[in-house]
């Protein structure tokens, strides 16, 4: 999985439909979710489409796999995942996830259909980095 700076640098220099290119692009980079973990326990809640966050790894290196029906939200799980991906799950508990995806300006740039699941996206994992930190 590519860098958040990596993206960044990459979605700066974007506009428009290309914005979403990337972001189907950077979607059909996620680590295959098996369909066996694509539960009611691993569905995101309040996402126009269906969103499944799964944690795996430990408390020191904390590895998601995520998934979506629909690809441009897929790409924005991806975005969030790789501001988490492989970090500490201390770290992710704390950390100001929003702020960090700040710069790509999601709400200005895609429909608020597409952006209305983030906010409970980045809730479930941060529960699951806060739930695994503390063992």
């Amino acid at each position: 999985m590519r860098t958040l700076d990596d993206i960044l640098a990459e979605y700066e220099f974007l506009e428009g439909d290309e914005r979403y290119r990337l972001l189907i692009e950077l979607g059909r980079e996620l680590d295959d979710m098996p369909a066996a973990l694509k539960t009611d326990a691993t569905l995101v809640r309040g996402c126009s489409a269906q969103v499944w966050v799964y944690p795996t790894g430990d408390a020191a290196k904390l590895h998601f796999l995520a998934d979506s029906n629909a690809a441009i939200t897929k790409g924005i799980v991806a975005l969030v995942i790789s501001a988490v991906q492989d970090r500490p799950a201390n770290e992710v508990a704390n950390m100001d996830i929003s702020q960090v995806l700040a710069p790509f300006d999601l709400r200005n740039q895609l429909s608020s259909n597409r952006t209305q699941g983030v906010p409970n996206m980045i809730a479930l994992v941060k529960e699951h980095a806060a739930r695994i930190a503390a063992g």
